[in-house]
């Protein structure tokens, strides 16, 4: 998860048994506990892991950071030269970062419901094609799932090409297929993505126009440009997004 100062600290995150997503409900479901507890979130292990995760000490100068972002009012400003400014104006911006293929892209948090890992598609006869993939149950609801990949026109790429390998390694991130839940109310979608950064806020001054559409497709889907870590975002527009896909799809 990306804080205000922009660095990654799931990497600091102590080693834990994630047995959940080895041999639990998203591995292979071999574990003999699963017969009792049906569930991994029943589990006495899935409890333990999370109450070590609530316990742990945090990081130096977590609370006194977070404590001086409160203090402040909300005109007030920290900038710092790079682009990842701790940005406490009433104006900033929240965007989820994530990927696709080589393009890095953002939605508004606002607009974001959750991040979940990549669940099973259920085709509809006659209905499912590249852009409407199909249906996904997220935590019992049934949802339905596009394909940006297909609606923006970008191309899917090598996970295990050495550019792509580099810049992981440049981001300090690891390589991991997620899945978005975005909307509001009952108009929510389900986006399968490459990879998920976290969470960014800029100032609407950083905004930059995008000197052309961010793919080939007719329409231009983004509000224009940022730069996190030296990459460029292409901001999206989820008010277009979302009216296509209820217009294409619905």
């Amino acid at each position: 998860m990306l804080l205000n100062d922009g660095k990654n600290y799931l990497d600091e995150t102590p080693t834990f048994n994630d047995c959940w997503n080895q041999i639990g409900v998203m591995g292979d479901r071999s574990c003999t506990q699963l017969k009792t507890v049906i569930h991994c979130h029943e589990c006495p292990v899935y409890a333990a892991v999370g109450d070590s995760l609530l316990e742990r000490e945090p990081i130096p100068d977590y609370l006194q950071e977070w404590i001086s972002i409160l203090e402040e009012t909300p005109q007030t400003q920290n900038k710092r030269e790079s682009n990842e400014a701790i940005i406490r104006t009433a104006e900033a911006v929240s965007i989820i970062i994530f990927r696709l293929g080589t393009e890095r892209l953002g939605l508004p948090v606002r607009m974001l419901q959750e991040v979940t890992h990549p669940c099973v598609i259920q085709p509809l006869p006659h209905r499912s094609n590249n852009l409407f993939l199909g249906l996904v149950n997220i935590r019992g609801e049934t949802l339905l799932c596009a394909s940006l990949h297909y609606l923006l026109n970008i191309e899917t790429v090598d996970e295990t090409s050495p550019t792509l390998q580099a810049k992981h390694r440049a981001h300090n991130a690891i390589n991991k297929k997620r899945m978005l839940v975005a909307g509001q109310s009952q108009d929510k979608w389900v986006f399968p993505v490459d990879q998920v950064h976290g969470i960014f806020r800029f100032h609407p001054n950083e905004l930059q126009q995008a000197p052309v559409v961010i793919t080939k497709a007719t329409e231009g889907y983004t509000k224009g440009i940022i730069y996190w870590e030296g990459d460029q975002v292409n901001y999206l527009d989820s008010d277009l997004l979302f009216y296509t896909l209820n217009h294409k799809i619905l």
